[in-house]
Order: C-alpha cells, then sequence, then structure tokens
C-alpha cells in the first residue's frame, strides 16, 4: 500500500508510509491512508491528541492482546499525547471487587502493552475531568463515543469516532484523515429537535437522549427548547446527553440552542432541515426499563463520575447503608481528589464503592454474580443488556440509591 496518490501526503508522511520512520509507523500510515481512501479524505490533519479505546480484556481477548503485544514489539510509540480508555477492572482494587486472577493478569498485560507504546493509562472515558480538554477548533482522535461526542458538541474540537486499531493508529502516525466532522460542512444539523416535554433530571435528559439517538441514527441533531436551568453543572447533562445519543444512535455531534459552542453559527441550522418534536419521555424511559424488582448491582458514573457527582452521592448516604453492591466508577485522579476530600471515606462508611479504572460495560460483571442493575445512566441501561445480557432499571440518582439501600426498585 505504498502509492496514496487519492490522498494528497507531504513529504514527511510519504517517507513514514514507505517505512523510513520503521515497521511501525509504516503499518500506522498504512491504517490511516486506508481509511482517509475509504471515506474520500483528500489529506490527513495532524492531531493534538488521541483517546485510544479496546483496553478491556473483555472486549479483547488473547487476540487483541497478541496485536498490541506485536505492534509494541516493533517499536510502535505514540507521538502525540495519547491516553486509554477504562479497562476491564480497578487496577488497585480488583480482588475486592472480586475480578478472577486471570482475568486480572490479563488485563494488566494489555495495560503493560500500551504503556510501553507510551499511551497513559488514564483509563477512563472523562478525559476532560483530568485536565484533558482540547481548544475549540482543534483537531483530535477520539475512540470512545460519549468522549467523542463531549469534544465535539460541548468543547468544539474535532474528532471522529476512532475504533481501537484506528485510534492507536493515528497515536503512532500523529495524524488521521480529514473527512466527515473533521470538515466545516459535515458539522452541520441535520435535524431540529424541538424539546417540548419537560426535561428536570439527569434521567430525564438520558430519556430524551434514547430517543433522539434513535430517530437521528448518525445524524447531527439540534436541540431547541432544551431548558438546564434546573442544573449547576449543564456539562454533567450534556455529557449524558451525548452518551445516551451515541448509545441508541450513533450521534457523534449535537448542538443545543444558547448552549454550545457552535450552535450560533449562521450556517449551522440549514433553513430546509427536517424538524421534530418530541412532547414526551415516557417512551424513552420504557425503552430504558425492564420489568424487575430486585436489584443485584447499583452503579452511577457512566460515563465516569465527577468530583461533584461523588459529593452528591456521599450526602445521600450519609448515615445509611446499602443493601446491596453500589459502584460509582470513576476516573483514577478523579478518585484521589474525592479522597482527599473526604468523600470517598464517607461513601465507603455507607458500603458503596468508588471503582476507578473501569465501568459497568467494560468490566466482566457477569463473572461476578450480577444479573441485574439498576442505573442513571442511559448508556449503561442500554449496553448491559447487550454487552452483559443483565435486566435494567433506569430512573434518577435518588431512586437509584434508594435502590442500593433497599435492595428493591421501588418507583415508576
Amino acid at each position: 500500500m505504498s502509492h496514496a496518490s487519492d490522498v494528497r501526503l507531504t513529504e514527511e508522511e510519504r517517507a513514514m508510509l514507505a517505512g523510513e520512520a520503521g515497521p511501525a509507523v509504516r503499518k500506522a500510515m498504512e491504517i490511516v491512508v486506508a481509511l482517509a481512501r475509504i471515506y474520500g479524505a483528500r489529506h490527513l490533519v495532524p492531531v493534538e491528541s488521541v483517546q485510544v479505546a479496546g483496553v478491556s480484556y473483555k472486549n479483547l481477548g488473547d487476540a487483541g492482546l497478541q496485536f498490541l503485544r506485536e505492534w509494541a514489539d516493533e517499536g510502535a510509540r505514540a507521538r502525540v499525547p495519547a491516553f486509554l480508555n477504562p479497562a476491564g477492572m480497578d487496577l488497585q482494587r480488583w480482588k475486592e471487587l472480586g475480578i478472577p486472577e486471570d482475568f486480572a493478569r490479563a488485563q494488566a498485560a494489555v495495560i503493560e502493552a500500551y504503556t510501553r507504546m507510551g499511551i497513559a493509562p488514564s483509563l477512563t472515558c472523562t478525559p476532560y475531568y483530568i485536565g484533558l480538554r482540547p481548544a475549540f477548533g482543534s483537531h483530535v482522535a477520539w475512540s470512545e463515543s460519549s468522549a467523542v461526542s463531549f469534544a465535539n458538541s460541548v468543547l468544539g474540537a474535532r474528532t471522529n469516532r476512532e475504533g481501537g486499531p484506528s485510534a492507536l493508529a493515528a497515536a503512532i502516525a500523529g495524524r488521521t484523515g480529514a473527512y466527515s466532522l473533521h470538515l466545516d460542512e459535515n458539522r452541520r444539523a441535520t435535524c431540529l429537535i424541538e424539546v417540548r416535554a419537560p426535561v428536570r433530571s439527569i434521567a430525564d435528559i438520558g430519556a430524551l437522549g434514547a430517543l433522539a439517538g434513535e430517530l437521528v441514527r448518525d445524524g447531527v441533531p439540534y436541540f431547541r427548547g432544551l431548558d438546564l436551568s434546573w442544573t449547576r453543572r449543564p456539562e454533567e447533562a450534556l455529557k449524558a446527553l451525548g452518551a445516551a445519543m451515541a448509545a441508541s444512535g450513533a450521534v457523534a455531534l449535537y448542538h443545543v440552542e444558547g448552549v454550545t459552542p457552535e450552535a450560533g453559527l449562521p450556517e449551522i441550522l440549514p433553513a430546509d432541515v427536517r424538524v421534530l418534536t418530541i412532547h414526551d419521555l415516557t417512551a424513552g424511559y420504557q425503552k430504558l426499563n425492564g420489568p424487575l424488582e430486585e436489584i443485584d448491582l447499583v452503579s452511577l458514573g457512566c460515563p465516569h463520575a465527577s468530583l461533584e457527582e461523588l459529593g452528591e452521592v456521599a450526602r445521600f448516604l450519609a448515615g445509611r447503608h446499602v443493601r446491596t453492591r453500589l459502584w460509582i466508577t470513576t476516573a483514577r485522579q478523579v478518585r484521589e481528589q474525592a479522597e482527599r476530600a473526604g468523600i470517598v471515606a464517607q461513601i465507603e462508611a455507607a458500603g458503596g464503592q468508588v471503582v476507578a479504572d473501569t465501568c459497568v460495560i467494560v468490566a466482566p460483571v457477569e463473572l461476578l454474580g450480577v444479573r441485574s442493575l439498576a442505573t442513571n445512566s442511559a448508556k449503561a441501561a442500554l449496553y448491559a443488556r447487550s454487552h452483559s445480557g443483565l435486566e435494567t432499571r433506569f430512573g434518577t440518582t435518588e431512586q437509584c440509591l434508594e435502590a442500593a439501600l433497599t435492595g428493591r426498585w421501588r418507583g415508576p
């Protein structure tokens, strides 16, 4: 694959593709150029950072581990800041959580292969909570669907939803193809969603996102009438909205009138765009709920929880004790901040666990005897069924914490 006449390459890029920087870089360039050609890119674009998915051994298996080790052995090294999506376990407390030893060994080997390639073991789907916030208009190559949505929509950076191998290739090559959401014309809204339903909680936002993702598929929705005045932390609401739409559809960019940075650009909302109206969230809630009363595990923090979300859980649980397993998943750095603030100790005193490095979707929860899940995350509710075969209950943070305290789901 040495000729790439249809994709204009710089002299340096041609040399990399010819193998002058070694076999690992050549392989990375072959992947980047092949994808650029498939998607009709005219040239490549340098990226400022890369988020690599395909970290959990549950998803990779031995074949994936072998692939990573071979690339690392060839001398593959990231040439731009690159960091990892969640793994299949908490690296420090896996034993306490009941993760089998053979899984833990294989998971550690995956992370070792990535760190040899110079990829930081950040192990989070919310890199923007640990200081990795690309600037407006900057080009990045991120891969976890909710992080991609956040980078594009909330920060106004530019990324497509990279696959595991393509993100790793972008990290090693330092560039990706200039196609899809890297280009101005593909960032315009493909439909206008008029929100007429009252939205007053993170759960409502998730139900709205579950409906919108199904309607829009891989389009670019523009929301009008979405009131976020109920929350002091609108970024958390936008995180939940993007995660839900990425899971129920394949939305990688959305705009919210008066809120997101590109929504005000005159060309973003074409005059002839189709209009959809959402009057009611009931169908969204129904899509995310099963007929379930007894709960094995309550999981919050999908995408990973912020320090403020952890504080909210600690306040709710003060002086009480859970009857079922409660996980709040977060980035290792955020857990450390919460530890210093005394938040982790408060949650643990109530019997909950603040779990770093992983999440309920990529951890092997089916090996832990978990059959039923309650969550405030539309993304977790959707993926827990398809990825882990769990029965799910979806509702507000308060409903989920009540379920943790009683072991049963109450209310709608």
